[in-house]
């Protein structure tokens, strides 16, 4: 197989999305537009990556600097043709060049596959459309050979009954496409040079035309508006759905999951309205999310429950945790088997070990929480100093009454418990109790402040 070029346009301004930003950042699924198409693109190892920008300066060479591509200007934009014709100088002659779209993101590499593998030639993706509404039209011969594409502004009124439409997307010989590209002609009632005139080219020299037709209407799609944004969003959430669906994954309701980024599931998996998934995550066997949950970048290992309104994010879970509701876990948090982690619990930068439970109302950050402890309602490790932040070592079996401070650094023997209410500052001893309160005092005669009554005349 030659060797693949692939330039992705995505100079378009996208005026009917009423943005500063460039139509392409524009973000569905949780990325920009343009990182699904690059993430296909690479997907098929091509030898090279050329992106095609225009509106919004160098904010999309910047988004995507993380790809190995060339970004090349297009200035002004005289439509797709003359967009193509930018990429030229980076793309070499003993090769195949395939145009895709930076506001087309869902396009599937299994789809882009098969285009590669029907023949010499110009191939070309075209879908048969029930509406085809704005769409180039592909016209054929009598023996159903493609003979030219027919934008719909210069289509008759017979031409604009043809269902069958071209989506833009095409993979040529990249020396013939030089050649074509070079004879383009802008006698059209845009005034702009269409690369859909390649195709009578291609049919006057003789060059076989083949079509593909991709297995998802869905793929083809692209986004325009605001409106066709947020349509595409629920087509993809759908189509996510139902993958998870067809693996055994119990959902409370299809319509109401957003999986933005990578979602792998164990068996037994309930999830209930309204989560949102981003980054990578993982969820073991028979985990159970509840509704309203956030969860990024993270690993949840079996049987663990986390109860609504959940926060997980860069954190590593393990097997029969309970979490929530209403609990944040913060990057860097690792909870060991049979942890609890209860209600406005917010840990970051910790480990909770086996067994061990902050159940209530506390904040546990830069700490190392060895096995079975307790962890009072109201506990606050205090990690930072104003400049720096400093660790807090919990050691196993130790208690730690509600209401404590424990001010880092400080470490908490095994086995020793805190007194409710207390502020620690030193290193409290194994197996004995630690406590620091003020002595009690009740003072007789005392009375409760009685608000002031201001007469206004």
């Amino acid at each position: 197989m030659k060797p693949l070029n692939i330039v992705v346009l995505a100079a378009g301004k996208g005026t009917r999305m009423y943005s500063d930003k460039p139509k392409v950042l524009h973000a569905l699924a949780g990325k920009p537009l343009i990182q699904h198409v690059l993430d296909c693109a690479v997907a098929l190892q091509p030898k090279q990556i050329c992106v095609v920008y225009g509106h919004g300066g160098e904010a999309v060479p910047t988004a995507m600097q993380q790809y190995a591509a060339n970004f090349v200007i297009q200035e002004p934009q005289l439509g797709t043709g003359h967009a193509v014709q930018q990429a030229l100088p980076h793309l070499v002659d003993e090769s195949l060049t395939m145009v895709l779209y930076g506001d087309v993101p869902l396009m599937q590499a299994d789809t882009l596959q098969h285009m590669q593998q029907v023949g010499d030639g110009l191939v070309l993706l075209t879908v048969d459309l029930a509406n085809p509404t704005g769409y180039g039209r592909i016209v054929r011969n009598a023996k159903g050979e493609v003979q030219s594409i027919v934008e719909e502004k210069d289509a008759s009124p017979e031409q604009r009954k043809i269902g069958e439409v071209n989506t833009g997307i095409l993979l040529a010989p990249t020396k013939l496409l030089r050649n074509w590209l070079a004879n383009l002609q802008n006698n059209n009632s845009q005034g702009e040079f269409y690369l859909t005139d390649i195709v009578s080219m291609a049919v006057q020299q003789g060059v076989e035309v083949h079509t593909v037709q991709p297995a998802h209407e869905w793929e083809i799609h692209g986004i325009n508006s605001k409106a066709q944004l947020a349509v595409l969003e629920r087509t993809w959430q759908q189509v996510e759905a139902s993958k998870l669906l067809a693996h055994g994954v119990t959902l409370a309701d299809p319509a109401r999951i957003d999986v933005r980024g990578k979602l792998t599931c164990g068996r037994d998996v309930e999830i209930d309205v309204d989560c949102i998934f981003e980054g990578v995550v993982n969820l073991g066997d028979n985990v159970r999310v509840g509704a309203y949950s956030i969860i990024k970048d993270a690993t949840v290992a079996k049987g663990t429950q986390i109860l609504a309104y959940s926060l997980i994010d860069s954190s590593k879970v393990g097997a029969n945790c309970h979490i929530g509701p209403y609990a944040r876990l913060r990057p860097g948090t690792k909870l060991h088997d049979d942890a609890h982690v209860g209600n406005f619990v917010e840990i970051k930068n910790s480990e909770i070990g086996q067994g061990s439970k902050a159940n209530h109302l506390s904040y546990i950050g830069d700490s190392t929480v060895g096995s079975r402890v307790n962890i009072g309602a109201g506990t606050i490790t205090c990690n930072y100093d104003g400049a720096n932040k400093h660790r807090t070592i919990i050691e196993d079996d130790a208690f730690i009454g509600s209401d404590t401070q424990l001010v880092a650094p400080v470490r908490v023997g095994k086995g020793a418990t805190i007194g409710a209410g207390s502020t620690i500052t030193k290193d409290a001893p194994s197996g004995e109790l630690t406590l620091s309160r003020g002595k009690q005092v009740s003072i007789a005669g005392w009375k409760r402040p009685v608000k002031k009554i201001s007469h206004v005349i």
